[in-house]
């Protein structure tokens, strides 16, 4: 039994009444499942339920057990209020626990929480109760229990051990999995469970198709079938696209064609607009805000907000993608030094063959071959990398200083390889230098997005480009020349929150932000419409029932620390128009949305069973 099942077996939570008047709560019976056992302990949460059925048999209370097939479900009437009810659907099969607190006067939905200082379970033993009386043991004393019940609890002695024998049952069967009438319980540590949704309820998945106590007035309540509204838009495209110009600026021809064009699908968030508008709005100023850096899950639209912001702003978009092993030189620059009938220097071309044979004269390979510090240094002790490097004592030193000092050595170093001689009719050095699209952006003031920063494995190698998120920042390239940040050029930084290899920002890159915005999963109302836009679907009730999955999924996998795949928009695209191929929404869902939310087959159980089978069930086949 996993140790978080003590969320609903608390033995120290007060038993009810008339129970709570006994002296302890030990009982001098056992089931036939306990091994040899010669005491049972009372439960409160389990004899909270047998009560519960109890009064919804005989009608004195309000309230249901019913059995859909596998599963079984439950309306558990509070007693802390007169208009909240515990609802709760089990599922025999693999033990996953649904259940929400519904509100009847409002119809809110609330998570349940089952643990030692929320919820005590009750409802889910009452979840649990078909089950339960599957076996002859519990069923025969759950008759002598409710006659007692009835009865009032006339004779206490003999209740007692009624209770005594139902509540080592359940304990034992739930603790033993082993036993050849275990009752299977997957609960969380921290005892949440899955939300049971509106869509869910609307839908008709959990009316019971045998009420076994009680009369349901939630499950069965049926009403017309739901979808999503539409989605409130925070801006028109027409009042977007080009209305916040950073000043009076013509773009040539090969510029207007970098300028993205947003799809009609494409709703503007809010996060995108503000972004707009604090560019446009500090134009001119002493310090202009220029860097963004939009953070989220993926699949929440980050690149494509990216996009818009250039859109909006009217200025070319370029990007930079990171990986585990960016360099600082990655970002710069490559040089490819033309370097045939080069001067005859016995050190020089030594040199040239160790790079050719490291790749060549590249930027970082020069730097690996002057054995210089590398970023990690000048991050430790940058005061002591920079007195090295130049023989000066600055305690104030920093490791932009350091990558300053190294830069202009390196470009020292590739000026001499790639000397000519000028006997052949040459005119000294010639290089071949690929300029990036992060300096083109920089330079002429267009809007670059850095992508999965937090992905490179050196976290200073963004410290190296501080200076270019100056307002007058400035580098020197590997040529020579001095590149200085274009008034108008915006850097917009995009990372993720999930994916693995992720790692945490550097504080002088967040710093240097002039607006952080974290980008949260679309609303339900943007997910379907723009969903429909982009696949052409039509039905506007499937697609809201496909975006409560989606959502569903992405809280599940975040209850239970399900981290190794990815849950969002792009899935749901793939899911509808897989589902359009097929004609069948489940087996699509299988392998467009549950196959990416990870990679363990366990939890891909739970989540089909928990999120998806509700929802969507599976087709039956024809027999043959």
């Amino acid at each position: 039994m996993s140790s978080y099942l003590n969320n609903i077996f608390n033995f120290g939570r007060s038993l009810p009444a008339p129970f709570d008047s006994l002296p302890n709560k030990k009982v001098a019976v056992a089931s036939k499942y306990s091994g040899g056992g010669t005491q049972a302990t009372l439960v409160g949460s389990v004899l909270k339920a047998l009560n519960a059925v109890c009064a919804c048999l005989n009608g004195s209370s309000e309230g249901a057990v019913g059995k859909i097939d596998h599963r079984s479900v439950a309306e558990y009437k509070s007693s802390n209020s007169a208009t909240e009810y515990h609802i709760v659907v089990y599922d025999s099969t693999n033990g996953n626990l649904t259940g929400s607190v519904y509100d009847s006067n409002t119809e809110n939905v609330e998570v349940y929480i089952a643990n030692s200082k929320a919820r005590d379970g009750a409802a889910l033993f009452m979840a649990m109760f078909p089950k339960l009386m599957e076996d002859s043991e519990f069923e025969e004393y759950f008759g002598k229990y409710h006659d007692a019940y009835d009865s009032g609890f006339t004779d206490m002695a003999q209740a007692t051990e009624y209770a005594g024998y139902l509540c080592d049952n359940v304990y034992r069967r739930i603790k033993d999995e082993t036993s050849p009438a275990n009752v299977k319980v997957n609960l969380d540590a921290a005892g949440n469970l899955m939300r049971i949704t509106h869509t869910q309820l609307d839908s008709g998945a959990y009316t019971p198709k045998e009420v076994v106590a009680g009369e349901f007035t939630i499950f069965a309540k049926l009403g017309k079938p739901k979808t999503v509204g539409k989605a409130k838009k925070v801006i028109e495209q027409s009042d977007f696209v080009g209305k916040f110009p950073l000043g009076p600026r013509k773009l040539n021809a090969q510029e207007c064609l970098l300028v993205p064009k947003l799809p009609n699908w494409y709703i503007v968030p809010e996060e995108v607009l503000d972004i707009c508008k604090h560019a446009q709005g500090t134009t001119g100023k002493p310090m202009q805000m220029r860097n963004f850096l939009l953070r989220g899950p993926a699949g929440t639209g980050k690149t494509m907000g990216a996009k818009a912001i250039a859109a909006g702003l009217g200025l070319p978009y370029m990007k930079y993608t990171c990986s585990a092993g960016t360099e600082i030189y990655d970002f710069i620059g490559q040089i490819f030094p033309d370097s045939e009938n080069a001067l005859g220097n016995s050190e020089l071309d030594m040199e040239r063959e160790q790079l050719k044979k490291m790749g060549g004269i590249t930027y970082a390979n020069v730097s690996k071959l002057m054995g210089l510090p590398d970023l990690e240094d000048m991050d430790y002790d940058p005061a002591s990398v920079y007195q090295m490097l130049t023989g000066v004592e600055n305690l104030s030193a920093t490791s932009q200083d350091c990558m300053s000092v190294v830069m202009e050595r390196v470009t020292e170093k590739v000026k001499a390889l790639s000397k000519r001689n000028e006997s052949d009719g040459s005119k000294g050095q010639s290089f071949s230098y690929i300029e990036t699209d992060f300096i083109k952006a920089l330079k002429y003031g267009y809007v670059v997005e850095i992508q999965e920063p937090t992905t490179i494995m050196q976290p200073g190698v963004l410290v190296g480009l501080n200076s270019l998120l100056e307002q007058d920042g400035s580098i020197t390239l590997p040529t020579g020349e001095i590149i200085e940040r274009h008034p108008d050029a915006v850097v917009i930084v995009t990372t993720n929150v999930t994916y693995e290899g992720c790692r945490g920002m550097n504080q002088s890159i967040i710093d240097r932000m002039s607006l952080l915005r974290d980008i949260d999963m679309p609303s339900p109302e943007i997910m379907a419409e723009r969903a429909m836009s982009v696949t052409g679907e039509t039905d506007e009730y499937k697609v809201s029932q496909m975006v409560q999955v989606i959502n569903d999924m992405a809280d599940y996998c975040r209850k239970n620390s399900i981290a190794d795949g990815n849950v969002g928009m792009r899935g749901l695209i793939d899911w509808i128009l897989s589902s359009n191929i097929t004609g069948d929404i489940y087996s699509s869902a299988l392998y467009t949305v549950i196959s990416k939310a990870t990679a363990d087959e366990a939890d891909r159980e739970a989540l089909v069973a928990s999120v998806l089978e509700p929802i969507f069930a599976p087709k039956r086949r024809k027999a043959s």
